[in-house]
């Protein structure tokens, strides 16, 4: 059966979960598991910019073919998010995350 939800196993492997109640408790209850990352950017600005990569627990594909789309990396600015990606992998996740620290810490060296 497909499913749209998915959990983390005990090592971050992700796992579908056909069960809405197991899957509902496990994300009531990951906390910190879901955050593969966050960096916190240094600004000359007084800005407070934040480089965060989780684990977001359903699949963010939507239905279209090709593996499920789990992992996000967002780049909040002041609390507000605004850029980021997506990924399918948690390798492509860190990998991902590890682009736009470097991004941001370039942005910020022009600013």
């Amino acid at each position: 059966m497909l499913t749209d939800k998915w959990i983390l196993d005990d090592d971050g492997n992700p796992q579908p979960c056909t069960d809405l109640m197991t899957w509902a408790q496990w994300m009531e209850h990951s906390g910190k598991r879901r955050i593969l990352a966050r960096t916190p950017i240094p600004t000359h600005s007084g800005k407070i910019v934040e480089v965060s990569t989780v684990f977001l627990g359903l699949d963010h594909r939507f239905g279209d073919d090709g593996p499920p789309v789990l992992w996000e990396t967002l780049v909040f600015v002041d609390g507000d998010g605004g850029e980021g990606d997506r990924y399918c992998t948690r390798e492509e996740a860190a990998a991902g995350h590890a682009r736009w620290v470097e991004t941001m810490i370039e942005r910020e060296k022009l600013a």
